[in-house]
């Protein structure tokens, strides 16, 4: 995704690059002189006037094969500040991917298992709901396994290690979630390293030659400061992006494993109350 984005800056100059090699090209009423004794390259041209052909001398700095411009020389071309940045984009792509495989409903919580759950606590079943919850590792089972162990301690306490399980796993989920954080802020920090180091590339040609550097002397500075700024951005910008929108989607998750936990519990909350009822009522009569 990144290095696309790099793809598509490039784009442009291999489409100019392309235009002036066939603006370049000789026509076809053009045809090379037999005479080779020289370098430089030689084109045939008639002249209206009197019929007769004239030999043109072309600059061989047309004829130069023009720097490469594909992805890789780029990065290379940015040095090895570069590299680290390209090396970043290829781990933020690898994360989306994971993370995009992860962090789905169907995988962390599964309806069919909330109904299972479902069903075998409210025929008190709680040893096979357990083992359930144990053969089947999800965020949904995780919650639920810890509301089971407190069972024997009634609802509230339930509730309460529903609520902490959430939380926990909703943390754990978010440990590689980070990552996206630590791209997004490295990345132009990488950039802005790369820019400054480029400036003192620039200046020190500037120095070496007394003041009399020409724009070509500074020009292999400035690419360097400049490329790899947006090299920067490019891999900053997505990882940024990705980082709130699977953030929103665990909190997300996380409160539907929330309310998919008490639901399972919903029919051992109903059984509680009037026993708690039945048992406070007796306390005062006695």
């Amino acid at each position: 995704m990144a290095m696309a984005l790099i793809a598509i800056i490039a784009l442009p100059g291999e489409l100019t690059a392309q235009s002036e090699r066939n603006t370049n090209r000789p026509s076809s009423t053009a045809a090379p002189d037999a005479e080779k004794g020289d370098g430089d390259m030689q084109r045939v041209v008639s002249t209206p006037e009197n019929g007769t052909s004239a030999t043109v001398g072309l600059d061989t700095a047309e004829t130069r094969e023009r720097p490469s411009r594909q992805i890789w020389d780029l990065v290379k071309a940015s040095g090895g500040i570069g590299v680290l940045i390209f090396l970043l984009s290829i781990a933020l792509v690898a994360l989306i991917i994971e993370n995009l495989f992860r962090l789905r409903r169907g995988l962390l919580v599964p309806l069919d298992l909330v109904e299972e759950l479902e069903s075998c606590v409210e025929r008190n079943h709680f040893d096979k709901a357990e083992e359930r919850c144990r053969s089947r590792r999800c965020l949904l089972s995780s919650v639920v396994l810890t509301g089971l162990r407190e069972i024997p301690f009634g609802y509230p306490a339930v509730e309460k290690s529903l609520e902490d399980a959430a939380s926990e796993q909703s943390a754990s989920l978010m440990r590689k979630v980070e990552y996206f954080s630590l791209i997004g802020n490295v990345a132009p920090m990488l950039g802005l390293l790369g820019t400054v180091y480029g400036l003192v590339l620039a200046f020190r040609r500037v120095a070496e030659s007394q003041g009399s550097a020409v724009a070509a002397d500074l020009a292999d500075g400035i690419y360097l400061a400049l490329m790899t700024t947006v090299m920067g951005l490019i891999v900053s910008i997505p990882a940024l992006s990705a980082y709130a929108i699977f953030r929103g989607r665990i909190e997300k998750l996380s409160a539907e494993a929330a309310l998919a936990a008490e639901r399972v519990f919903l029919p051992y909350k109903r059984a509680w109350m009037p026993r708690v009822m039945e048992e406070t009522v007796r306390s005062h009569d006695s």
